[in-house]
């Protein structure tokens, strides 16, 4: 694509599953460190697409603070207050943030899950895989995380559904398919103070302060419990704020991209059988080509940073206070990093993607728990089905910031 047509800000261009690459493709190797224009009310961002200039900023909270939000939407300081998250915090109150649920997501807590997860698996394909033609979006991939979530949050199975729809709502907000009031409109300033500017935010908020209410004071060892009965290890107990806005990264992050990774590894599966094929002949390669479903779904686009100084990066100079936008999904096709990387390979070696972060302090807390979600969804999976295909259109999520896929309309013949 030529230098002069792209343009990461127009959500348009992230419907068709092409675009988005050819654009990262150019930057890379034509402007890797590009200024892009933004409509008002923004003012536009550099957007950082080589890996090694990703992993720099992010490595750099000092200069590349998410204090001032990590989403392309410039907020003023009362906003800030009002809407930041752990994802907008940085250093000791970050740290205490974090390792207020950080021991529930280390390698060993999440192992304890394994038999959980296989039977919730199980339970997933067994209502699935009998209807032969289904959506995969809505039978299997929503499906299987949100109950993940749901255990972990201890709450009702029947509220499954209502969280999925929260979280389409919540960062579908550029999307008029699931949005209730597109982002920048005019309806959205009625918002302005809200996650993502939506409405649906006030919906987890009452839903998680129920929640609290019910279990503060208590022994409970879920999630919630854990949030209302400490305090952060920096001694700052949790605001009423600090709480929804905690309960609503959880709901949104503990779905939407483990769901989009394995939507996104099920289509590759089916458009390359040569790697199917693989996988059904020697299973022992899952884990490993879990790797390779995270590097080719990437299942967010990429996250903001603001520069605290001025500083030069790829050969530009970065003025403080400008928007510093590091494209994470661009990172994992990086040709200096990955050998063909668009060849969509299960037994690839060395994948140093950055689909979590990489030595960040922002590292993914739950990236523990998501490779092993997805190494046992295609463990279970592969036995149970003789051959599958598409039936239909792949329609995606209008956003450059979550590469959602919201519909996998397929037809499965059983093993």
């Amino acid at each position: 694509m030529p230098l002069e047509e792209v343009d990461l800000a127009d959500n348009d261009n992230f419907l068709d599953g092409v675009t988005p690459w050819r654009m990262f493709h150019t930057l890379r190797h034509e402007d890797p460190v590009h200024w892009q224009p933004e409509p008002s009310p923004n003012q536009g961002f550099w957007a950082v697409t080589r890996h090694e200039d990703i992993v720099r900023v992010d490595r750099d909270p000092q200069t590349f603070t998410s204090s001032r939000f990590v989403n392309l939407e410039e907020l003023d300081d009362s906003q800030i207050a009002i809407r930041a998250s752990m994802l907008e915090r940085d250093g000791l109150r970050h740290r205490a943030l974090r390792q207020m649920l950080q021991k529930q997501f280390t390698p060993r807590a999440v192992a304890e899950y394994g038999a959980f997860l296989r039977g919730l698996t199980a339970k997933t394909l067994d209502a699935a895989l009998p209807k032969g033609r289904f959506d995969f979006v809505k039978e299997v991939s929503a499906d299987f995380p949100i109950n993940v979530l749901a255990r972990m949050l201890d709450v009702p199975e029947e509220d499954t559904q209502q969280l999925i729809d929260w979280g389409n709502r919540i960062i579908g907000n550029t999307d008029p398919d699931y949005a209730d009031v597109l982002l920048h409109s005019e309806e959205s300033e009625r918002y302005r103070d809200l996650p993502f500017r939506s409405p649906a935010s006030l919906e987890v908020f009452d839903y998680g302060r129920r929640l609290a209410a019910e279990r503060r004071g208590g022994d409970g060892t879920d999630l919630v419990s854990r949030l209302v009965n400490q305090t952060p290890a920096d001694g700052v107990p949790l605001s009423p704020a600090d709480f929804d806005n905690y309960f609503l990264l959880l709901v949104v992050a503990g779905n939407e991209t483990t769901r989009h990774t394995i939507t996104h590894s099920m289509l590759a599966l089916i458009q390359h059988p040569e790697q199917l094929a693989r996988l059904r002949e020697d299973p022992a390669l899952i884990p490993k080509a879990v790797e390779e479903f995270l590097r080719w779904a990437s299942p967010v686009y990429h996250f903001r940073r603001t520069a605290t100084r001025d500083v030069e990066l790829g050969g530009k100079q970065i003025k403080e206070g400008d928007k510093v936008v590091l494209w994470f999904a661009s990172g994992n096709r990086d040709e200096k990093v990955f050998g063909n990387p668009y060849d969509f390979d299960v037994t690839r070696r060395d994948n140093d993607h950055v689909t979590f972060g990489k030595g960040s302090p922002h590292f993914c807390l739950g990236n523990s728990l998501a490779r092993l979600e997805i190494q046992i969804m295609f463990e279970e999976l592969l036995p149970r089905v003789r051959d599958i295909r598409l039936t239909g259109d792949v329609p995606r999520v209008r956003s450059n910031f979550v590469n959602g896929i919201k519909e996998l309309p397929v037809e499965v013949g059983l093993a």
